[in-house]
């Protein structure tokens, strides 16, 4: 018996226009290709041809996909068309990713120092600029849009509850504690900068969501974060209260 080889047709409408291409429309076409359909483009080539088309369907964005003669509609709807996303009612803004993603490339560079450096990843130096670096990225999420960081941090740290300017210095010197241990240099100060901020940070911490037991958003990785307050911050501040403590005692040793 021979295999039936027609793919499902949908129809997808999408800008294509001389100084614009909508990437969702591209992203929309390359989904429906790998789910198996097989994609009638329609390119609304004008502002024009796309104002009377989302008259015509009463719809406020394009593309929109039709299969089976029924308006799936966005790239977004058809992603929870085919069980790859959840209804917008359903989901939550709470995602660990920002934070995963850093730690996991921390930890790689990390390795790769330690090979490049001793020829091996299993060193005490990779785990310290495991540390260092995580410091130094963090940093730089929060360095982005400082205003915004600094105004989220005040709902939980103490320091700055009680002196304002140290929401905006505190990202200055994770980062400057982060990039002197990656570098081994200026230990003398380094260390106590990381002792200070992760020390404060992590008793803040414990009081806002441990003692007060109050839901708020982290701040870690900047002031647009959807990252709970709670387990990733305090490990972010006792990393850095450790490392001081760690290369404050070897510089003694």
């Amino acid at each position: 018996m021979a295999l039936d080889q027609t793919k499902t047709k949908a129809k997808l409408y999408r800008m294509v226009m001389d100084a614009h291409t909508c990437p969702y429309g591209l992203k929309s076409k390359d989904l429906l290709e790998r789910q198996g359909f097989e994609v009638e483009d329609h390119h609304l080539e004008t502002r024009e041809q796309t104002d009377a088309f989302m008259d015509k369907h009463g719809v406020e964005l394009t593309p929109q996909t039709f299969i089976d003669g029924e308006r799936v509609g966005g790239y977004d709807a058809l992603r929870v068309h085919f069980g790859l996303d959840k209804p917008e009612d359903e989901r939550s803004d709470t995602t660990y990713q920002p934070v995963i993603t850093i730690f996991a490339v921390a930890f790689l560079m990390a390795l790769g120092l330690s090979w490049y450096s001793f020829e091996t990843i299993l060193t005490v130096r990779a785990f310290e600029w495991f540390i260092s670096i995580s410091m130094c990225l963090l940093a730089v999420q929060k360095l982005q849009n400082i205003e915004t960081f600094s105004t989220m941090f005040l709902n939980y740290d103490l320091l700055a509850q009680r002196w304002v300017p140290y929401g905006k210095i505190y990202p200055f010197g994770e980062a400057f504690a982060g990039i002197l241990m990656t570098a081994g240099a200026l230990t003398w100060l380094s260390a106590p900068v990381a002792i200070v901020i992760g020390g404060i940070g992590a008793v803040s911490v414990i009081k806002a969501v441990y003692v007060d037991k109050r839901e708020l958003k982290c701040a870690c990785v900047g002031g647009d974060s959807s990252v709970p307050l709670g387990f990733i911050s305090l490990t972010e501040n006792l990393m850095m209260l450790s490392m001081g403590i760690w290369m404050l005692a070897k510089l003694f040793m």
